[in-house]
């Protein structure tokens, strides 16, 4: 009755109408083109809009400027002798701002006079070659059900599986939630999400402004030796810079929150980027009678500079409060409320890097910090205390990044990064039974200081045929007992023939203990770095310029994984997702003693479909992953991932007729994950250990946006409706303590929202 009552609410949310004019209203496209690997601008490049005969040049100064082009989307291709084409998609054309594109080109690695001049709508970022996808801001806004989220919106990707509805918590290839790596503008920041899981990555919403994105790459494996201490995936989220001309903004109201932003100039060559966003699920909740209350705010501020030619200065603060406010006003509010874990946190990353130019290459200097400040709290029905944990995480850091040009065919990059660590811990857990008879207890208060680091180079050599990248990684955590690691990476990519590509890569890839592990048991100190070994086979072929087709086969090994000693069933790889707290026996938060003796594997082969937006006004992804996962911990039996899911379908794609109108869908399938079967007294034997399997499931989204432009702004709407049959996923099944029986939960059905924006 509840989801009844919600849904009610959100489909009573007013939407708006209006009549406007389009058919005189034009924008300007401006941007600059540089060199990919030495960052240098490049003068005399040709800027065309596909389907057209509008374009530009770019000045001495690597810059262009396309004035009078009629509002809509279109595609951007970029030429110059000696390097490689360039496009890229997506790009909309409003009469109230200008729209701003930046290339950067490669080097090409041909010469003579038989180059085929075809734009490249699928991007390969340097240090990933293989098992990458870069999406646009465009691309991931009108996502359906992707609530304009830059994390939900990779779940269309190929080896990319969701751990619970409604969460972002990542499985990457049989991975756990915990081995992603999430960079924002060259800083690294350990969760980027609402709600947060302590010491894993995932939460509910992404707390990144989707309208300030550039773009993303994200990868599922084989990236280069400058990642590192993370084993799975790399989201590396780029922001664009603030409008220059005047000053704008943009209002915001969409169905879980409002905000504002706000961007221009500012005075000696650079610019800035504001906004602040609130969630109004408290007003929603609580009018749907529920017994807990979300809430959230969110705050982004970035501001860059041009200093001169060769130097470029950008400056960026991201912080997020999350609040959870309980409502115990009756047995039935208590009861309900004795299975949430309470989440108030506060979250805050700010930081600087400094670009300089060097004539054959360029150094980004970053200088950052990381704050989280958690404190979960949980109650049982007679408001005693099941778990309170505060803690506190700080990360202080440099980072030095540098990129060469040796010769044509060569380049050389090098870095390192220092960090000073330091966090606090005071919790309290009385002794508790979870339900596979485990006792589980831990008070006291914690504080730790210490150093992280790691150093890496890596060489990349191209010609026509082939491309090679080799290099390693050292990292250093100073907690531990093995206090250093080494990662070689190898990637290659062979030339077939001008369309056709075989890719492979291998490498090492290792990843420190979560602090909250490191905490409460001294024994967990003596913990090494967890490690995998992976490989990737794939061959790509371009079917058009604008369609591609893939197919990749991977297999991680994974070693060293912690697993509880006094759980003999339980591997940290199969903790982190969901919100923790009882029904889970804590597990996430690795207060049981730890040893590196835990092991794995994941196997699977993918393939991707995709047709890119073009002059063709249809854009379309078909994605179809089989894979296994499966751990052993200290018992010796081996047994699915607790994140395991066979296989998964998506299907999505769009139409865009012209500029005031887009149309969406999304459809998924995908087989249940595993979980551990419930006895008739609600207790489970691990010797059943996810041993049952959850139905597969199915789910068809829908979005329609509408634009209508006035003389000085423009109003933008969109409806999304998730789940548009009505298909319930089944959620893994929990013992009701009042009823003595299964309570077998289901995730929410249709869910319609609406977002109305004004943008001036």
């Amino acid at each position: 009755m509840r989801y009844l009552k919600l849904l009610s609410i959100i489909i009573l949310i007013p939407t708006l109408y209006a009549a406007g004019i389009t058919d005189d209203k034009t924008g300007t496209i401006t941007g600059s083109v540089s060199n990919a690997i030495t960052g240098e601008p490049l003068p005399g490049v040709a800027v065309m809009v596909v389907g057209s005969r509008l374009g530009g040049s770019t000045d001495i100064e690597g810059s262009y400027e396309i004035p009078n082009v009629p509002a809509g989307k279109y595609t951007l291709r970029a030429i110059l002798i000696g390097f490689e084409p360039n496009a890229k998609n997506d790009i909309v054309v409003e009469h109230i701002r200008p729209s701003k594109v930046n290339f950067r080109l490669q080097e090409s690695a041909i010469v003579g006079e038989d180059v085929i001049i075809t734009p490249d709508y699928f991007a390969k970022t340097p240090d990933s070659k293989i098992s990458t996808q870069v999406q646009s801001s465009e691309e991931i806004r009108r996502l359906p059900g992707g609530f304009e989220d830059v994390v939900r919106a990779v779940s269309i990707l190929p080896g990319v599986a969701q751990a619970q509805a409604g969460r972002n918590d990542l499985i990457i290839r049989g991975g756990a939630p915990s081995e992603n790596l999430f960079i924002v503008e060259n800083l690294e920041v350990n969760n980027i999400n609402h709600f947060g899981t302590q010491g894993s990555g995932g939460g509910p919403l992404s707390y990144i402004n989707l309208d300030y994105v550039d773009q993303t790459a994200f990868s599922t494996g084989g990236f280069g030796a400058r990642y590192g201490d993370k084993l799975s995936s790399v989201l590396n989220i780029e922001l664009r810079d603030g409008r220059t001309d005047r000053l704008g903004g943009k209002g915001t109201i969409s169905a879980s929150q409002f905000g504002f932003d706000l961007e221009g100039p500012v005075t000696g060559n650079g610019s800035f980027l504001l906004s602040a966003r609130r969630s109004y699920l408290d007003i929603i909740f609580k009018a749907a009678g529920f017994s807990f209350v979300p809430e959230y705010w969110d705050f982004l501020a970035k501001t860059d500079y041009q200093l001169n030619r060769n130097n470029h200065l950008s400056i960026l603060a991201i912080g997020a409060i999350d609040n959870t406010r309980f409502f115990n006003d009756d047995r039935d509010d208590r009861y309900d409320n004795s299975t949430v874990l309470g989440s108030d946190q506060t979250q805050a990353i700010t930081g600087a890097t400094w670009r300089h130019l060097l004539g054959k290459g360029y150094f980004n200097l970053t200088l950052g910090t990381n704050y989280v400040d958690f404190n979960y709290e949980q109650r049982d029905s007679l408001l005693s205390p099941l778990l309170s944990n505060k803690s506190n995480e700080r990360e202080s850091y440099m980072k030095l990044e540098l990129t060469y040009q040796l010769t044509k065919s060569l380049e050389f990059t090098t870095g390192f990064t220092g960090k000073n660590i330091g966090f606090t811990n005071d919790i309290y857990l009385p002794e508790q039974i979870t339900d596979f008879g485990d006792t589980v207890e831990i008070s006291g208060t914690y504080e730790s200081y210490t150093t992280k680091g790691a150093s890496f180079a890596q060489v990349s050599y191209n010609n026509p045929y082939f491309r090679t990248t080799l290099g390693g990684r050292l990292d250093y955590f100073d907690l531990i007992e093995d206090k250093f690691a080494f990662s070689p990476r190898l990637a290659n990519t062979i030339k077939i023939s001008e369309k056709t590509n075989l890719n492979f890569s291998m490498g090492r890839y290792y990843q420190s203990p979560s602090y909250i592990w490191l905490t409460a048991n001294p024994v967990n100190r003596e913990l090494s770095f967890i490690g995998v070994d992976q490989y990737v086979v794939g061959i790509d072929r371009l079917i058009r310029p604008d369609t591609k087709i893939s197919i990749e086969v991977y297999y991680k090994r994974y070693f060293d994984y912690p697993a509880s000693l006094t759980r003999q069933y339980l591997v940290m790889a199969n903790t982190g997702a969901g919100f923790g707290g009882s029904n889970s026996g804590f597990a996430s938060f690795g207060f049981d003693p730890l040893v590196s003796e835990g092991e794995g594997a994941a196997r699977g082969i993918e393939m991707l479909l995709q047709k890119k937006l073009s002059e063709i006004p249809v854009y379309g992804l078909l994605s179809l992953s089989y894979s296994h996962a499966d751990f052993t911990a200290l018992d010796g039996v081996k047994r699915p991932s607790s994140f395991d899911q066979h296989w998964i379908l998506n299907i999505g794609g769009g139409y865009i007729p012209n500029a005031n109108w887009e149309f969406a869908a999304k459809f998924r399938l995908a087989t249940g994950k595993p979980y551990t079967l419930l006895n008739p007294d609600g207790t489970r034997d691990e010797t059943n250990y996810n041993s049952e399997r959850l139905s597969a499931s199915h789910i068809l989204d829908i979005r329609i946006d509408k634009r209508w432009m006035f003389s000085n702004w423009m109003l933008v709407t969109y409806l999304d409706i998730q789940n548009v049959y009505d298909n319930p996923t089944e959620s893994i099944p929990e013992w009701d303590e009042r009823t003595q029986s299964i309570d077998d939960d289901e995730s929410i059905g249709l869910l319609p929202s609406i977002g109305v924006s004004i943008v001036f």
